[in-house]
């Protein structure tokens, strides 16, 4: 099948790279040339792995192309994909100006019949914004082509992205046309062999079925951080915990990992996207309200540690930071739990020599040149001249390091773990003073 992808980011370009792997024909539109050069040049603007092989193998087999021509990429595809970004605004609501700039380019370049599909994650009644935005196009230009917008969300994990799309769990598609669902089952046939994933409902559904999945992992997150807080205080152990529930089919072991918080392109959005919708409705979304207010709360965990640890004063102390991404495997840095941390202690007057597998360039994007953050190539680097370590993302190369080499290059045997990677007890008996999430009182229980 001819398939227009328009957004060349983290989901236009995960689907089309996988779509072109099946045998489609797929174009890829992006208004920034600069990417556009990048990918045609071989080069992939985002860490996910295995996603260059991909996008390799279908570009050389003339599958898969790169291009800022509107015109020729909305001749291409009978299937219009819609993967731009929909930033939040200041109140939270998801902003659609990019998606529906994308409608009425459809609408202005059209010819004949297409299937407009949002694939970028919005609101409940974009599809109705969408199908206006190209109507109105068209009556522009005195033309009556026949079109139809259908709703399929993404549920891609960053890091797992290419099997996600490979090997679904389900495929999500919002229609209310039939020829419309029959072409989008005749695209997803390939992933669809072993069983029936393709789950078909009516638009509006679909897009709400996007936000109530994040919805609820964050919703996990939170409240297992909220019990974190809790055992602490209690003199428990979340990990025990964690155990007991997870066994428990009902509940299960995905997303009751404690931590120092969510982050990422999505979570942080569309908790406080669906929270606007609600109250768009006139409805109180008390409980998006208190995952959105735990998350907050629990991504100054880290800082206050340290701060309670130095009696208020990091003014002049320099901290070792172990991951920068706001989870492994990938480079995303948006609404990490290391920003917040990073931000917390230069602004107490501290200092912050930084390690991650795959953020640094991302983090010198976002923060440029700064005499109070020191970006090294390996973890032992970071550790060198820093008064104590700090654990944002459990990427694996930190799950066991040399703990020897780490004693004698800080200047204070002190670990502060947002991801709770080690046991309290191993570090009590090499001599540390061990931060740990919810682990009942990690510093004094062994002493």
């Amino acid at each position: 099948m001819k398939v227009t992808i328009f957004g060349s980011g983290y989901v236009g370009l995960v689907t089309g790279a996988c779509l072109a792997d099946t045998g489609n024909n797929v174009v890829c539109v992006d208004i920034d040339s600069e990417k556009v050069d990048r990918l045609n040049r071989g080069e992939v603007p985002i860490f996910e792995p295995g996603l260059d092989d991909v996008i390799a193998r279908n570009r050389e087999a003339g599958r898969l192309h790169f291009t800022t021509d509107v015109a020729r990429a909305v001749g291409h595809g009978l299937l219009q994909f819609i993967a731009v970004g929909t930033p939040p605004d200041e109140d939270g609501s998801a902003d659609l100006q990019y998606v529906l700039a994308v409608a009425r380019s459809i609408g202005e370049h059209m010819t004949d019949y297409r299937v407009v599909v949002n694939k970028s994650t919005v609101p409940v009644g974009t599809a109705d914004k969408v199908r206006m935005a190209v109507t109105q196009t068209l009556a522009g230009r005195n033309a009556d082509i026949p079109f139809h917008v259908v709703s399929n969300p993404e549920f891609l994990k960053e890091g797992a992205a290419i099997n996600d799309f490979m090997k679904p769990d389900r495929i999500v598609v919002g229609s209310n046309n039939e020829r419309a669902t029959e072409l989008m089952r005749e695209l997803y046939a390939p992933f669809n062999r072993n069983r029936d994933k393709v789950l078909v409902m009516d638009v509006r559904s679909a897009e709400l079925t996007k936000y109530a999945a994040n919805a609820m992992l964050a919703t996990k997150i939170s409240f297992m951080n909220e019990l974190s807080g809790l055992a602490e205080r209690l003199g428990a152990d979340i990990e025990a915990v964690r155990h007991g529930i997870g066994s428990d089919p009902r509940i299960g072991y995905h997303f009751i990992y404690p931590g120092c918080g969510y982050g990422g392109s999505c979570f942080p959005k569309d908790v406080k996207a669906l929270a606007r919708t609600a109250r768009g409705a006139s409805y109180e979304p008390l409980i998006l309200d208190a995952v959105e207010a735990v998350n907050a709360r629990q991504k100054q965990v880290l800082f206050r540690r340290l701060e309670d640890h130095y009696g208020g004063d990091l003014a002049g102390r320099t901290v070792a930071l172990w991951g920068l991404a706001f989870k492994p495997n990938t480079d995303d840095m948006r609404e990490a739990p290391s920003r917040e941390l990073m931000e917390s202690l230069w602004a107490a007057g501290a200092r912050v020599r930084a390690f991650d597998p795959e953020a640094l360039e991302e983090t010198q994007r976002i923060y440029g040149a700064r005499e109070d953050l020191t970006l090294c190539e390996d973890p032992y680097e970071a550790l060198e001249g820093a008064d104590v370590l700090a654990i944002c993302t459990e990427w694996q190369v930190f799950r066991s390091p040399d703990f020897d080499r780490i004693k004698a290059s800080l200047r204070t045997p002190a670990i502060f773990d947002g991801r709770n990677l080690y046991e309290p007890r191993l570090l009590h008996d090499q001599g540390f003073t061990y931060y740990a999430i919810g682990r009942g009182d990690s510093v004094k229980r062994f002493s």
